[in-house]
């Protein structure tokens, strides 16, 4: 990620906020920053969103291709990650700059969604053995302002709820070979169940306390801090650490048990924004797709 660099005296007002539980942006250690999201702006793909994690702006495609399940896994479909760091983000994105940090969000999206619990892959199986539906999940970063994990799983999670897969029947033809009849109907679609899909929650330890959703300042003052992936059942399905810095197996444990209940107010109240989007059906979309 972005390193910011920062005076001394600008890191001892940070430490010094995050201590006396007030940060220079006026939250608590727990508060996370206005949420502005949109969906179904991408017109050409199954499912989309735009999330902005105040200065972090996320943009997410889903779209849905048939295609042969894994030998492992004969009855379910499955999801494929790709991210791409856009130069306009940040400048040290420039070139291949940003390869590695969406590598890295992209193997820990795949490790979260990997539990049996987050998403029902059986839905996705077309014909048992030969053919079932891929979900391609593009992610593209448009501005970097901090805590990129985070906003990049409420954007996801958001296109995935949004995402509308065609309905497929099979037609025995002649000689026992299956056919696959796509529906005409544009509007003869299934949604997917995403109750259960993880959101990821960041903490990053300041001194002798930890906070979440850092901005790009407050991460340049940490040295150590873990992305934890949450249900809306509390459940984690993953855990990474980053930073350099060390963390002592109490710290870890209680940084764990604020995630789990962060991560299920977070998922409420994204859940809530999905809601609320769908029920208003404001056509006149403000994002820059239209």
């Amino acid at each position: 990620m972005a390193e910011i660099l920062l005076s001394e005296a600008e890191k001892a007002f940070i430490h010094h906020g995050v201590q006396d539980d007030l940060r220079c942006d006026g939250r608590t250690r727990l508060d996370y920053r206005p949420i502005i999201l949109e969906t179904g702006l991408v017109s050409n793909a199954s499912g989309s969103s735009r999330l902005r994690l105040a200065n972090s702006d996320v943009l997410v495609g889903v779209k849905v291709e048939l295609a042969s399940p894994l030998s492992e896994k004969p009855l379910e479909g499955r999801l494929e990650f790709f991210v791409d760091c856009s130069a306009n983000a940040t400048p040290e994105f420039e070139g291949r700059g940003g390869e590695d940090l969406a590598n890295e969000i992209c193997r820990f999206l795949q490790m979260s969604y990997m539990s049996g619990d987050t998403m029902n892959l059986a839905e996705l199986s077309v014909l048992a053995g030969q053919q079932c539906w891929v979900l391609y999940v593009d992610i593209l970063i448009l501005e970097c302002g901090g805590n990129l994990y985070d906003a990049v799983s409420l954007a996801v999670k958001s296109a995935l709820y949004t995402t509308q897969i065609p309905s497929i029947k099979v037609a025995t033809m002649d000689g026992d070979q299956p056919e696959l009849e796509l529906s005409e109907d544009p509007y003869d679609t299934k949604r997917l169940d995403t109750s259960n899909v993880p959101c990821l929650v960041t903490l990053m330890k300041i001194g002798n306390h930890y906070l979440v959703d850092p901005t790009p300042e407050e991460e340049s003052c940490s040295s150590s801090g873990i992305v934890v992936a949450v249900s809306v059942t509390k459940k984690i399905t993953a855990v990474r650490k980053i930073g350099s810095g060390s963390l002592l197996p109490e710290s870890l444990v209680s940084m764990l048990k604020t995630a789990s209940e962060v991560g299920t107010v977070v998922n409420k109240v994204l859940m809530n924004k999905l809601l609320e989007e769908e029920r208003t059906g404001n056509p006149q979309k403000v994002g820059f797709m239209r």
